[in-house]
């Protein structure tokens, strides 16, 4: 059976549960599968060798999902080829493409989970009563070790952009 955890999430301070493990700094990064288009699917291992900034947001088209995206998105283009932005939601593919090209994002790769919620049960992420994702951060080293997690408790506020920012910093 899947963890369940209460008493760590809200939405406008009404109470949220959260699916799967809480992850800490120094675990193993668990496994997933998510899409990349509704055909195509992406796994942690296709991102071997980089650093890897996992910027989890519950819909693209909300007002600080828009903007936490577009801030990880001009963050990218100044850490280099070691480092890839993966942005993941349960947002629908093509949502996520018209998405990305009306805003101009193109360093982070979008990614949805809505199929499996793969990701979001891994990672401790997944919300029973929405089936979206609660916002969080997660940076994985080269190895795939996790060296910085952030689990927002309140669902419409923002993470600490500059912390996640310098936990990639050092890893480079």
């Amino acid at each position: 059976m899947t963890q369940e955890r209460t008493g760590v999430a809200t939405l406008k301070g009404n109470p949220l549960t959260l699916v799967g493990p809480e992850l800490r700094t120094g675990d193993d990064a668990p496994a997933f599968t998510v899409s990349k288009n509704l055909t195509e699917s992406a796994t942690l291992e296709d991102f071997a060798g980089k650093i890897k900034l996992i910027s989890v947001v519950p819909s693209l088209d909300t007002g600080v999902c828009d903007m936490q995206t577009r801030r990880f998105n001009e963050e990218a283009a100044k850490l280099g080829n070691d480092v890839v932005v993966l942005t993941i939601s349960n947002d629908l593919p093509p949502a996520q493409a018209r998405w990305c090209g009306a805003a101009g994002v193109d360093q982070v790769v979008l990614l949805s989970d809505h199929k499996d919620v793969s990701f979001g049960t891994a990672y401790g992420v997944l919300i029973k009563e929405l089936r979206l994702l609660m916002r969080s951060i997660f940076v994985l080293d080269k190895e795939n070790k996790i060296r910085y997690v952030e689990y927002l408790h309140e669902m419409t506020e923002h993470p600490d952009y500059d912390k996640a920012i310098s936990a990639v910093r050092e890893l480079l």
